[in-house]
């Protein structure tokens, strides 16, 4: 046909070979660069003896995990019943309070510059606060977590509710779609990758929420989160236990992260361009 014209073969190939070795190179390449930092830290502490109170080496960082980790697991059982509960309560609070919005302009006026100062005021400042107010020290920190993970869900689910391609809103509108049939059937699924995007955020700052509150919180005891056994390793100057507390922190925060990112996938692959444009 005349005017069409079709690239070389080795052009066209050439993103799908790009596309091939992306999905490995993301994974080991940060590995590689990990295992190099790690090997570096570990000759640095060896070949200038630092004394373990100050830097241990990843190896005896592990070994303490391996060594402490009955204490330690259920120390994480407990930050992780607090950051759970309350990403799903941020999740359900942000995501139904953003509906609300979308359907009275006036509620959305009066009432997110309150949720913009929930978000702005620094939780180590009114956690002490809290936890004097609320007996119940579980139900204390789950409000501190709360308050940290809120925000990010309200807002990214109020700005995609908001952001409906006005063409569609046209021609829902033409077709005589009620309210109700435009929120559910335009509006929600166009929030979606905003929504799940504000979850992303959320579960991280759950649990940097509720660490925050164990610091503060500072009660001891069997049923204490990992923020406290930081805190105890610490005072007794047991270094090597407090880092491989933060470990846990750290890998539990990258696994929040990489499940709600599974998640965004699986609701968004079939249907949505972003996730699309990825396993092109």
């Amino acid at each position: 046909m005349i005017g069409t014209t079709r690239a070389p073969p080795e052009i066209e190939a050439a993103p799908a070979a790009a596309t091939l070795g992306a999905g490995p190179l993301q994974i080991v390449m940060p590995i590689a660069i990990g295992l190099v930092i790690l090997g570096v830290w570990e000759a640095a502490v060896r070949l200038y003896d630092v004394p373990v109170y100050i830097l241990p080496g990843p190896l005896l960082i592990l070994t303490t995990l391996v060594t402490d980790w009955s204490s330690l697991f259920q120390a994480l059982l407990i930050t992780l019943q607090v950051t759970v509960s309350a990403f799903l309560m941020a999740a359900l609070g942000g995501g139904v309070l953003a509906i609300v919005f979308s359907r009275s302009r006036w509620i959305e006026l009066s009432l997110y510059p309150y949720a913009v100062i929930l978000q702005v005021t620094p939780i180590v400042a009114i956690a002490p606060l809290i936890i004097i107010w609320v007996k119940d020290t579980y139900v204390a920190l789950l409000i501190c977590a709360w308050i940290v993970a809120f925000f990010p869900v309200l807002s990214n689910a109020t700005l995609g509710l908001s952001s409906t391609d006005h063409n569609l809103l046209n021609l829902f509108q033409l077709y005589g779609a009620s309210r109700r049939q435009v929120l559910w059937y335009l509006r929600v699924p166009s929030a979606m990758p905003y929504f799940l995007g504000g979850l992303r955020i959320a579960g991280g700052l759950a649990l940097i929420g509720a660490v925050v509150a164990e610091f503060v919180a500072g009660t001891g005891g069997t049923n204490t989160g990992l923020a406290y056994r930081i805190l105890e390793s610490g005072y007794r100057l047991q270094i090597p236990r407090m880092f491989a507390a933060l470990l846990l922190i750290s890998l539990t925060g990258i696994l929040i992260f990489a499940a709600l990112s599974l998640l965004s996938h699986l609701v968004l692959r079939n249907w949505h361009e972003s996730a699309v444009r990825r396993e092109n």
